[in-house]
């Protein structure tokens, strides 16, 4: 199907987009058919304005395990699906197509909250087979996006492993994890929490076109430091990296989260999987277009003239002269800096499931 010049996939132009990472709204590969606004003439000027929706899913079931190579974790918990920040390079928006959305402005605006998945968990945990180790949160969408402050389901996940003393790993780029710092403060303390904070760019105005509903640098540069000041390990996490666009800021940003109180540091290169090629190249089209030849040439070199190549031990780096400046760069970084690369493991011995009605019967 052919776009006429009055829309934008399957947006119509004149739909105010402020705020939103994306521009397209197209169908995911799964889809049998193509859908396309028409304006009827019956819309009002303010009914134009693309909202935020909030579904609700009942979970029945809280870990999801992973065999990959590439990951440094084998379980994860997902309170959220979609992800209201709306960054436009998201390597999890392809997820959206297997629930029939769009990887597209579908992803930052019909969002799916888990709530009652913290039962869920503790009785997953409880399981006599279970055997500790550390949970990921964040690692697709982000728990601390905003609607988690109406929602509060990462809130009810951290209470349960606050209770269960369980290791959590957290990824995030979202300031209301400073809500929760009563909780993370004393599980990092005792080994059982650290935090991965995700840093794209220094530049205030790249950030609100790439990130268009995340916490500003600077902002987040402050969360590292109240995190680190509550006694939670933090990582900078240089992700993604953007060749032609953001790399030449690795060191910057290195060097400005040490001072904020980073003990460690990882990056990440660009990945653009399934419908997130197409997106990004939109994006790059709309607003950096003197820079998009540059980037996507660079990405094809790192990935054998392809723009991304999803095998394992090449997704997240990719490979060749690039790829190896990089992580070259990032090495002469960490040491003058003194940030870490690998962090001390953290305690599974402290795991012990809550008492609870009925326990006491066991000692019969």
């Amino acid at each position: 199907m052919t776009q006429n010049d009055d829309e934008i996939g399957t947006v119509p132009r004149d739909m105010r987009l402020r705020g939103r990472g994306v521009a397209s709204n197209a169908v995911g590969r799964f889809e049998g058919a193509v859908r396309v606004a028409v304006d009827d003439g019956w819309s009002a000027p303010e009914d134009m304005v693309l909202r935020t929706e909030v579904r609700l899913e009942q979970a029945r079931s809280a870990i999801s395990y992973n065999a990959s190579p590439d990951l440094p974790f084998d379980r994860s918990v997902n309170p959220y699906r979609g992800c209201e920040h709306g960054c436009a390079y998201c390597y999890a928006r392809p997820s959206h197509a297997y629930l029939n959305l769009s990887p597209g402005l579908d992803f930052e605006t019909k969002l799916i909250a888990r709530p009652g998945i913290g039962a869920v968990l503790a009785k997953e945990l409880r399981a006599r087979a279970y055997r500790p180790a550390v949970i990921a949160i964040g690692t697709n969408t982000d728990p601390y996006q905003p609607i988690e402050a109406t929602h509060r389901v990462m809130r009810e996940v951290l209470e349960v492993l606050r209770d269960f003393q369980h290791p959590v790993a957290i990824t995030t780029k979202g300031t209301l994890i400073e809500r929760d710092l009563d909780i993370l403060g004393p599980m990092g303390a005792a080994g059982l929490a650290r935090v991965g904070v995700s840093m794209t760019t220094l530049d205030a105005g790249l950030s609100r076109t790439l990130e268009p509903r995340a916490p500003a640098p600077a902002r987040r540069l402050a969360m590292i430091r109240r995190l680190t000041d509550a006694g939670v390990p933090v990582r900078v996490m240089v992700a993604p990296v953007i060749p032609g666009l953001t790399d030449p800021e690795m060191e910057a940003i290195l060097e400005a989260a040490r001072d904020a109180g980073a003990v460690a540091a990882s990056w990440i290169m660009l990945r653009l999987p399934g419908e997130v090629e197409g997106l990004f190249r939109d994006w790059l089209a709309q607003h950096a277009p003197g820079r998009a030849e540059k980037v996507l040439a660079r990405l094809a070199d790192l990935h054998n003239g392809a723009s991304y190549d999803a095998s394992f031990g090449v997704r997240m780096r990719g490979r060749g002269i690039w790829s190896d400046l990089i992580a070259k760069r990032f090495d002469l970084a960490l040491g003058r800096l003194g940030l870490s690369l690998r962090q001390p493991p953290m305690r599974c011995d402290l795991f012990a499931p809550p008492a609870q009605a009925g326990d006491q019967l066991r000692l019969f």
